[in-house]
């Protein structure tokens, strides 16, 4: 498989990506509710990705590659171009301006860190989780 197929592949079809993450699909505005919630207990990513971007692609790619610790995280994966408003309501709940790819971390009901395009970093995410 060449360098571009493996970081174009499932670009036709990439509303949860396959990786070593499991991802939880984010689809419903009312998720948002249960992560805020969930966020008291465990920190949680979430993961905004454009299906039709080449740069969203790499990030996603090379995070997924880098990050090691989904058991003290849950983690979630936007397709935002398919969930435009729950992007919209991120950025207004979250009080972050949209980006994409972009990555947040909500600790306490708040977004405490948050990434776009080539700051994406596995190891700085994990970094921020233990803090």
């Amino acid at each position: 498989m060449s360098l571009l197929s493996a970081v174009f592949e499932n670009s036709k079809n990439q509303n949860t990506p396959k990786s070593k993450i499991n991802w939880i699909p984010l689809i419903d505005l009312a998720q948002l509710d249960e992560i805020v919630a969930l966020s008291n207990e465990k920190p949680v990513a979430i993961f905004k990705h454009s299906t039709r971007c080449s740069v969203s692609r790499f990030a996603l790619k090379q995070f997924e590659n880098e990050f090691n610790s989904e058991d003290k995280v849950l983690t979630y994966f936007l397709d935002l171009l398919a969930y435009r408003a729950i992007s919209n309501e991120i950025a207004a709940r979250f009080g972050v301006h949209h980006q994409s790819p972009q990555l947040l971390l909500i600790k306490d009901e708040k977004s405490v860190y948050n990434v776009s395009h080539s700051a994406i970093d596995a190891k700085e995410l994990e970094e921020k989780i233990e803090e």
